[in-house]
């Protein structure tokens, strides 16, 4: 592979899961790659600078060019200091791999201030700052006559988008807010020729998704695990490649299947002119539309696996969780 050879791409979050995989894919296919990954455990707490340079090590020990990067994407200063690394490095950055992330998973009663900022920052704000940096820079060379393919990819997940899941207050609003800014900039960025897209990874075996229950399961020896973070690196360098024309796309990966998602839509409506509803009539009036229980929703996001009893199963489950928790 080469299609990748000569762009710079960093990818935040790199060090393990989808990142790394991420990583590791775009290095084979000939990119050079920042790997930024503070090492922090599943919350965000503590550090370790060995995760992101074994991922560096891996890369070069296979003829790869990379270098590591153990900067915090909630950190403004820090943010900047990654875009500058890929330049001092490299010589340009051509794209940004938002997927840094962590969780802390706790019923709405329970979640606690700083437990709901910490998740937001680094879902949220670490890709709007990164995102700031890159495209600062990309601004800068572009008003010195350097015009050349640029490209944003933002990770958000189904947590937020098709199954919100209960004890994600935190994750699943950061995750529907990366989705919601991806568009925004695809507009805003369009005219500098950069683009930008957002990948929503799902039943992807990870730190975060090893709990939950069939995660651990395999295909036999030979066949490709649909459950494997690899799956969702080609279209990560799809997306980065100078050739790819899309931008403002929010794309579902779920192993060997990629569906277009098209965000909150205008459905069914009920109306009435010259006059305000009375509270009877709305009443009357929205009883009448194809309305959604959420539960139902999540029960067919998860792909029927729970049975024909499995969306009471399911409700049981979670409130007895919330319960506990």
């Amino acid at each position: 592979m080469g299609e990748l050879t000569g762009r710079t791409v960093l990818v935040t979050g790199a060090g393990r899961g989808i990142g790394r995989a991420e990583a590791l894919y775009l290095a084979a296919s000939g990119a050079n790659v920042v790997v930024n990954d503070p090492g922090v455990e599943i919350d965000g707490r503590g550090g370790d600078a060995s995760i992101a340079a074994a991922v560096v090590d891996e890369i070069r020990a296979q003829g790869g060019h990379a270098v590591a990067d153990t900067g915090n994407v909630t950190d403004w200063a820090a943010a900047q200091r990654m875009v500058e690394l890929a330049v001092a490095e490299f010589g340009d950055l051509h794209a940004v791999v938002n997927n840094a992330t962590i969780e802390i998973n706790k019923g709405l009663e329970r979640l606690t201030e700083a437990e709901f900022d910490d998740v937001v920052a680094v879902k949220l704000k670490g890709t709007f700052a990164l995102s700031h940096w890159a495209t600062a820079y990309w601004r800068g060379r572009l008003d010195r006559g350097v015009r050349t393919d640029r490209a944003i990819v933002n990770t958000a997940s189904g947590s937020g988008l098709l199954n919100p899941l209960p004890t994600q207050s935190n994750y699943a609003a950061a995750n529907a807010a990366v989705a919601a800014m991806t568009t925004v900039h695809a507009l805003e960025l369009r005219r500098m020729g950069v683009r930008v897209n957002c990948i929503s990874p799902s039943m992807v075996r990870t730190r975060l998704t090893n709990p939950v229950p069939g995660m651990d399961q395999t295909p036999p020896d030979g066949e490709l695990d649909p459950k494997d973070p690899v799956v969702v690196a080609p279209l990560v360098a799809y997306l980065v490649s100078a050739g790819c024309p899309l931008t403002g796309q929010v794309l579902s990966v779920r192993g060997g299947s990629i569906a277009v998602n098209h965000g909150w839509t205008r459905g069914a409506q009920i109306n009435k002119d010259r006059e305000l509803w009375t509270v009877p009539e709305l009443a009357a009036g929205l009883a009448t539309l194809p309305l959604e229980d959420p539960f139902d929703r999540l029960a067919t996001a998860l792909g029927g696996a729970l049975g024909i009893h499995g969306r009471d199963r399911f409700e049981a489950m979670v409130n007895a969780e919330l319960d506990r928790s």
